[in-house]
């Protein structure tokens, strides 16, 4: 038997543990092709929240009932594959289980001497790629511009900024928590930071900030932040929507600026974008991203629950702004 987290009812606003159940099912025997594995880090992601809800969405809602489904890195502890030996670490979306028997096919072998494994969640995984791809793809930064992020103490927000600070750009990140922005200062010599929680004035603290404007606005939360950024933008800026965080658990839908008027006086672009969207050509980001980090150009934080009990503890976190860099879950 093992242990397993289920939905089991749609959370209205913010999700509670009355939302979750953990439940003991049995493990079966492993067949031919397939592999059991032990739960060893759990990836969990602000997109997991969208899955809660049973709106139309670019991905299916997770059913009441069933185990919630996540980025998850595992132990193989039994095999009966030909690619997949006892020992081995292998990286799949995967049930919140503390052991599974799943076929090996699909799952991604990962290789400790490369990055350690927390990495492959991260900086080498989908918050990583999220940030190459919107930034370079969608951002196109160049040499001088001002790169504004919000959430940018988060798993994606991180890197973008750091992307950005190579390709040679002026970077504001947008947090709300004063540790997390000394962070930024300090360690990923961020050009500037406002704590939006402490500023009286947004737009002003922006604007002083960004004295030529905004050229490209990594939006990851959204709301009142987006609001007052987009009044900064300059003239042919782009806007990239990657998260709307501020906006998830909200009970009905918010109604801000009309912000049609400012993206046509500046002549600017917006569009949001999924990274699945580029999985076509996620090794030529991993490529990137593993020399930057190689040669020390993109550092990384992490912060890790203890426990595979934790998860829906951990999961409500996110929303509680408690994480600096990828939240996991180690088991």
């Amino acid at each position: 038997m093992t242990k397993q987290i289920i939905l089991k009812s749609r959370p209205t606003g913010k999700p509670t543990t009355d939302n979750f159940k953990t439940r003991l099912i049995e493990v079966p025997q492993v067949a031919d092709g397939e592999v059991r594995l032990a739960a060893h880090l759990f990836s969990v992601d602000p997109y997991m929240r969208g899955r809660m809800s049973d709106a139309k969405s670019y991905i299916a809602p997770y059913q009441v009932g069933e185990a919630i489904v996540g980025g998850l890195i595992a132990r193989v502890v039994e095999s009966k594959s030909k690619n997949l030996k006892v020992g081995d670490y292998v990286m799949g979306r995967l049930p919140w289980q503390e052991e599974m028997v799943i076929a090996a096919e699909g799952l991604q072998k990962l290789d400790e001497k490369i990055a350690p494994l927390s990495y492959y969640l991260g900086i080498l995984g989908m918050p990583g790629l999220t940030a190459y791809f919107g930034l370079l793809d969608i951002g196109k930064p160049q040499k001088g511009e001002t790169v504004v992020v919000s959430g940018a103490a988060g798993a994606v927000g991180m890197v973008v900024g750091q992307i950005a600070r190579i390709q040679g750009c002026r970077v504001v990140g947008i947090a709300g928590d004063d540790a997390k922005n000394d962070y930024l200062l300090k360690e990923l010599h961020f050009d500037a930071v406002i704590n939006y929680k402490t500023t009286e004035n947004l737009e002003e603290a922006i604007a002083l900030a960004c004295p030529s404007g905004v050229d490209i606005y990594f939006d990851n939360v959204g709301g009142e932040i987006s609001d007052a950024v987009i009044t900064q933008i300059s003239k042919g800026a782009r806007i990239i929507i990657c998260g709307q965080i501020s906006l998830y658990n909200a009970t009905s839908q918010p109604f801000g600026p009309r912000i049609q008027p400012t993206i046509l006086k500046r002549s600017a672009l917006m569009q949001g974008f999924i990274i699945g969207d580029y999985s076509a050509r996620f090794s030529q980001g991993l490529r990137a991203l593993t020399g930057w980090v190689n040669n020390g150009l993109l550092k990384y934080k992490t912060t890790s629950y203890k426990g595979f009990e934790s998860l829906p503890e951990a999961f409500m976190a996110l929303f509680e702004g408690k994480n600096l860099g990828k939240l996991i879950v180690e088991v």
